[in-house]
């Protein structure tokens, strides 16, 4: 039987399929045209995906660009379900055979039950087969080729786009975990009001993180440049700008100290002999802000323990999700059934 699981992120949506490996990450995005008439307004889909996002900014008068979940939650139910149908059938899942498969979502740490009866109402619009659901930072940490058992528990930070889920566990469940409105989005929004207040530039959502993936860094020393194209506010017009790492660099730093700040936090709301063994065993950091030059050194010198983080931080969870469902003891601990 074909087992999957499935990320569904507020920018990513991240698919593993078990014996193939990651098998689709694409924009949890889709683009609308909006036609209105004396009696009612019609959506007709025009993209998905990467191809939606690219059109942000660039849209037509009519057209929308839409993120149907956001911090984990489905916020539009009926444009989830055409945009994962599309997702499905990239990878060759179409509806008849998805009904014969297994599936297993990620929740956020600490989702409410509302949360889950979207998804299950999801699977069902979709008529999907078996659905399981596990949180995040059980994923994230497995995605490690972490090995757990109910005596040794782990410490978990996944930093998502809108979203960051920190958590202290062992195989018996969670022991204390949080999960804050905060991740990637923050800094994109907080480098578009730099630019435009200290550059006299305005650009876009995709503009500020593309200078945030590419010069990016929490090295203080970090030289590295890349030229943007935006709107000048004075006069109006399109111009071209260097943007150095130095320049977001604080920036930066607010959102990281406050992340944590909130890990530590966590540490603090653990039993002494639970804070004692992760602070031998260190963090497992999560999440595509992780590939940032210098941030798991920077945080790991704040919080004065290890920090454990893949090559590719962005899978871990889908990656973790799918090695759960790959094993039936894992399934009996970390997840649950529809």
């Amino acid at each position: 039987m074909t087992r999957i699981a499935i990320d569904l992120g507020s920018q990513i949506t991240k698919i593993y399929m078990l014996g193939c490996g990651v098998v689709l990450s694409e924009a949890t995005c889709i683009a609308v045209e909006e036609q209105k008439n004396e009696e009612k307004t019609t959506y007709y889909i025009k993209a998905y995906g990467n191809n939606a996002r690219a059109l942000s900014g660039k849209a037509a008068q009519n057209t929308l660009v839409i993120n149907p979940v956001a911090e984990g939650n489905i916020k539009n139910e009926k444009l989830t379900a055409a945009l994962l149908e599309h997702f499905l059938n990239k990878i060759e899942i179409p509806p008849r055979k998805a009904k014969k498969c297994e599936f297993i979502f990620i929740l956020p740490c600490g989702s409410t039950e509302n949360t889950r009866k979207k998804y299950l109402s999801l699977a069902a619009r979709l008529n999907l087969g078996k659905v399981y659901f596990t949180q995040t930072q059980f994923a994230a940490v497995l995605g490690h080729n972490a090995t757990l058992s109910q005596t040794m528990p782990v410490l978990s930070v996944d930093i998502g786009h809108t979203v960051t889920n920190i958590a202290a566990f062992s195989l018996d469940g969670i022991i204390y975990g949080i999960s804050i409105n905060l991740g990637g989005s923050n800094i994109d929004c907080h480098i578009m009001d730099y630019t435009a207040e200290n550059l006299g530039l305005k650009i876009g959502t995709l503009t500020a993180e593309k200078i945030k993936n590419s010069v990016g860094s929490l090295l203080e020393e970090s030289n590295k440049t890349v030229v943007v194209d935006g709107r000048n506010l004075t006069e109006l017009s399109p111009q071209s700008i260097a943007i150095n790492s130095s320049n977001i660099y604080d920036i930066i730093k607010i959102y990281l100290d406050k992340i944590i700040e909130y890990i530590n936090l966590v540490i603090t709301k653990l039993p002494a002999e639970v804070a004692s063994s992760i602070m031998r065993s260190g963090v497992y950091m999560s999440g595509g802000l992780c590939k940032m030059e210098g941030l798991t050194d920077y945080i790991s010198n704040l919080i004065k323990m290890p920090v454990i983080c893949t090559e590719e931080p962005q899978y871990a969870t889908v990656i973790g999700a799918g090695i759960i469902l790959s094993s039936d003891d894992l399934l009996a601990y970390l997840a649950t059934e529809d």
